[in-house]
């Protein structure tokens, strides 16, 4: 993949198990503890219905990752729906969360998904912002309900 800024080569791929440490690392960053051992049973079960990538800057590695997934439910046709997007904090305004959200979006349209979908904490307004950039809007406001068994 081209650099997404000029003074900064990026490349955008599939998420290998050794990437697994630093993608747990870079969760941290937006305050998600994700086991080691979790992300790598995610990575060797990937099915063709969901898929990681990571963005790799030569000689320091992996700098951001984006989760989406192909989703269906009883009231909408299928979807993408981005899991999860982390970009290395000294890496924002880069240009590389366009790029893994760009990489996402041509996973999804592959599928035959005709939007995509994503959640975003109300707390990360500069990442509203970013989404509200790139041509994603706010059609639902809800609330998450969970019940630990």
């Amino acid at each position: 993949m081209p650099s997404l800024r000029n003074d900064l080569e990026v490349h955008i791929r599939e998420a290998l198990i050794s990437d697994a440490q630093r993608i747990c690392a870079l969760a941290v960053q937006l305050r998600y503890q994700v086991p080691v051992a979790h992300v790598e049973r995610f990575l060797a079960g990937r099915s063709a219905d969901r898929e990681l990538f990571v963005a790799i800057v030569p000689r320091v590695g992996v700098v951001g990752w984006i989760g989406v997934c192909v989703r269906a439910t009883l009231t909408s046709a299928p979807f993408g729906e981005v899991e999860g997007l982390v970009v290395d904090q000294e890496y924002r305004g880069a240009n590389i969360g366009l790029g893994l959200l760009q990489r996402a979006e041509a996973w999804s349209r592959a599928r035959e998904c005709i939007t995509v979908r994503l959640r975003s904490n109300v707390i990360r307004e500069r990442a509203h912002g970013f989404y509200v950039r790139n041509g994603y809007e706010v059609v639902k406001t809800q609330h998450l309900f969970e019940k630990r068994l």
